[in-house]
């Protein structure tokens, strides 16, 4: 499934973050791999300064795998479905881990890529 996440970057945890980045090491450990530094890459700074991104996600729990990575350097705020889990086609069982190569939230994400700055140049 996918999600579209609003979070706050923790005060003083920017250069450590933009180090992750950079290196690569954001999520390291995490069945997630390369994602992390991925959603990076496309997140937006909001205007509010709330940082924007999509993620796919497979867990039960939306980002239970992912919430202590985004933790160490966030304060998730919403973390709400990309689109209606009726159309997915991991979610109706149609074919699963669908959401690693679907278009289904591209509308989601050329909408989200017009809002604020891309993140890293903010970072």
């Amino acid at each position: 499934m996918r999600y579209l996440v609003t979070a706050r970057l923790k005060p003083g945890r920017e250069d450590s973050l933009a180090r992750a980045v950079q290196e690569g090491t954001l999520g390291a450990g995490s069945v997630a791999g390369g994602e992390y530094v991925r959603n990076m890459r496309q997140a937006r700074q909001l205007p509010n300064g709330d940082v924007a991104w999509v993620e796919t996600c497979f867990c039960e729990t939306p980002l239970d795998e992912e919430r202590p990575y985004w933790e160490a350097f966030f304060e998730l705020r919403q973390i709400k479905d990309a689109h209606a889990r009726s159309r997915c086609r991991h979610e109706t069982g149609e074919e699963p881990w669908a959401c690693s190569g679907c278009d289904c939230t591209d509308r989601l994400q050329k909408t989200l890529a017009r809002r604020g700055r891309p993140f890293l140049e903010t970072l």
